[in-house]
């Protein structure tokens, strides 16, 4: 079973972590024992402070109190009356700083994943490209859903290992996507040659290695 990447690891700067996060791969064992797996792709930090988008941003809530947990855990919310997000919470106990996963490369489990997004295994090339390329599309082809929310990144049921990769050459970077304020915070990150991305004609700046 491949180890889970250690709780320190999420223990730092929420726009750090999110850096970190790209290239790794979450992981899903379903009730069933089966499994399935992405390469993190595309991830959008939310900070306590100064970020008006974040739940966070007015203190802690019933909705929002994972986030100011610890760090290692996945904060998934209920949005629009009809979709779920996760997030992955980051830095000190206290602090409300999350890390959405926005989109996935698929690596394992894509017949289930298909089962679970259109209802059939059997799917169009545009289906395919769409599979796990926004936060609520990847929830659901994951089947994640509230009972997970506050679940353990360092356990077994869902967790974050190492993809064994180099690190991206070049990590794209643009304002977030679907907000209003906050806007301004160019807090979105990216692999720019995946195949995967929410938004791939959205990206601004380029961070060097």
């Amino acid at each position: 079973m491949d180890a889970p990447l250690p709780r320190s690891f999420y223990d730092g700067n929420v726009c750090d972590v999110a850096q970190r996060l790209l290239g790794q791969v979450f992981i899903r064992i379903l009730p069933d024992g089966s499994r399935l797996a992405g390469r993190i792709a595309e991830v959008e930090a939310y900070a306590q402070d100064g970020d008006p988008a974040s739940h966070s941003c007015r203190g802690r809530t019933e909705r929002n109190a994972v986030m100011f947990g610890e760090a290692g855990r996945l904060y998934v919310y209920f949005t629009y009356g009809m979709h779920f997000c996760c997030n992955v919470v980051t830095g000190p106990e206290g602090q409300g700083d999350a890390v959405l996963i926005r989109a996935l490369e698929p690596l394992e489990g894509r017949d289930i994943m298909a089962r679970h997004r259109y209802g059939r295994t059997l799917i169009t090339e545009r289906e395919e490209r769409n599979l796990l390329n926004g936060p609520a599309k990847l929830c659901k082809a994951f089947g994640i859903d509230r009972k997970m929310n506050g679940c353990d990144l360092c356990g077994e049921t869902v967790r974050i290992v190492s993809g064994n990769t180099p690190r991206p050459p070049h990590i794209g970077r643009s304002s977030r996507i679907g907000i209003g304020s906050g806007s301004e915070l160019a807090w979105r990150f990216f692999i720019p040659e995946s195949d995967w991305l929410s938004k791939p004609g959205k990206g601004i700046f380029r961070n060097e290695p």
